[in-house]
């Protein structure tokens, strides 16, 4: 009896299973900590080694890209059909800092398995989820009996992205034309648990800043000048009550222009996971939840837009008492933006806001960093219906979809390439990324490599290219 092409995949997987670990733990062994100078060497010795293992899997270009800081790496293995859709898988092969010291039960950069788990930095973040691609590819060609992927496939494996992507926007921008994608799939993202296979469809964006008042030259005597000149503190304290309503809802006028609000369809499936707000509340180690009226948590953390205070300061914070008026002070927020949100239209009303909240006799400055924009792919997307598809394929069970509250260089690609942003990841939040014991549950990393042998022929079957 011939097998059937899930079958194909599935056996050519467990042949291949332990050359793949193998090779995985060899990849795991480079301390790639891009956050630390003394390791700059073994970042460019884990991209070259990547580009090296792409081009054995059979990607005809794998290339080094070299940054004004921590190489990338870009692979592409076109399709013999040019109506196939391009897809560009993005990840990061750069890893954070990790030492025995830290609390690991093993040393962190050298990769052992125990109860099925592999335990190593980067095992789940991210490189264990970049190295699936490889074997999902061979085994989509071992059951297609193809030369070609289905698809054009492209890899842009950053090495900045656990130091905050500098020069990510930059390096996109400078090779948009050989980046071009229909659709961009980002392998650096997990499930909500092992039970309950997701799909991601989003992230919310992030602008920062930091308010600095200034009033009287220096400190001086409240006795003396108290109650006839403004104090910075209590203008930054003002400033910070006046942040949100009693609602707690955002009050910076035009804050929330051209929110793309929740679909009750999204609202519904958002219900629908097994959400404990109790179990939640432990891990956010706090007691009580709180947000905008009208919303779910899950609501409030994946699809609505913040603003949270970071951090505020001024004057005397010594022990015991200091009567001044402090001559300074200072507020840092940060705003999580949603679909729909500009982050230059929202600094643009964050600064004609802080400015009127600010009494005659202060001086305000405010300083932006760089933002990143949201991201989101509606459900009926054509892509974002395959890569469900391949992953309840893979599980045996219906796929749920959720969104990611935190913010990522993914939108970059989005917003440059003018390509939909898809998630594709199979870590779960017991994986303990950026903690010791780092691990990925190897079944589950295997259902990843499954996932991605039937995603792309399912993306060439449903979504053809319309040059």
């Amino acid at each position: 009896m011939s097998q059937t092409p899930d079958s194909v995949v599935r056996t050519y997987i467990e042949q291949h299973r332990a050359a793949f670990l193998e090779d995985l733990a060899e990849w795991l062994r480079i301390p790639s900590v891009s956050a630390q100078p003394d390791h700059a060497p073994d970042v460019r010795r884990s991209a070259d080694w990547l580009a090296a293992k792409l081009r054995e899997t059979g990607f005809p270009t794998a290339e080094v890209w070299q940054t004004p800081g921590a190489p990338a790496v870009f692979a592409e293995w076109p399709c013999d059909d040019p109506q196939a859709p391009t897809v560009l898988v993005y990840g990061h092969h750069d890893v954070q800092p990790a030492a025995r010291e830290d609390g690991w039960d093993s040393e962190p950069f050298e990769p052992v398995v125990r109860e099925n788990r592999l335990y190593a930095r980067g095992a789940a973040d991210d490189k264990g989820q970049v190295f699936f691609h490889t074997l999902g590819v061979r085994a989509h060609l071992a059951a297609t009996g193809r030369t070609t992927p289905a698809v054009h496939l492209k890899l842009l494996i950053e090495g900045e992205e656990e130091s905050g992507s500098p020069h990510f926007r930059a390096l996109v921008e400078q090779h948009a034309e050989r980046l071009a994608a229909d659709a961009v799939i980002v392998s650096d993202t997990g499930m909500w648990s092992e039970d309950t296979p997701t799909v991601c469809t989003g992230m919310r964006g992030l602008a920062e800043c930091e308010i600095r008042l200034h009033g009287p030259d220096q400190d001086i005597h409240s006795g003396s000048f108290g109650g006839a000149v403004p104090n910075p503190a209590t203008a930054a304290a003002r400033l910070v009550a006046a942040l949100h309503d009693e609602h707690a809802r955002v009050a910076i006028p035009g804050f929330y222009d051209g929110v793309v609000e929740l679909t009750d369809r999204e609202r519904e499936l958002f219900a629908e996971l097994p959400f404990d707000e109790g179990q939640w509340l432990r891990a956010a180690k706090s007691y009580a939840t709180q947000g905008e009226a009208g919303y779910t948590t899950l609501e409030r953390v994946w699809a609505r837009p913040t603003a949270e205070v970071n951090g505020i300061g001024g004057g005397y914070q010594g022990p015991g008492s200091k009567t001044i008026v402090p001559s300074s002070a200072m507020v840092k927020l940060s705003f999580r933006l949603v679909a729909g949100q500009d982050p230059a239209l929202v600094e643009k009303a964050v600064r004609a806001w802080a400015e009127q909240q600010v009494p005659a006799g202060l001086r305000c400055e405010i300083t932006f960093s760089g933002a990143t924009r949201p991201c989101l792919t509606p459900l009926d997307h054509p892509a974002l219906q395959s890569v469900a598809r391949a992953m309840g394929r893979s599980f045996g069970k219906p796929v749920r979809f959720t969104r990611e509250g935190g913010s990522g260089p993914a939108a970059d690609l989005q917003d440059v390439l003018g390509a939909p942003v898809l998630f594709l990841g199979i870590s779960v939040p017991s994986d303990g990324w950026h903690a010791p014991n780092e691990k990925v549950e190897l079944d589950l990393l295997l259902k990843g490599v499954e996932t991605t042998a039937y995603l792309w022929g399912d993306l060439a079957e449903h979504w053809r290219h319309v040059p």
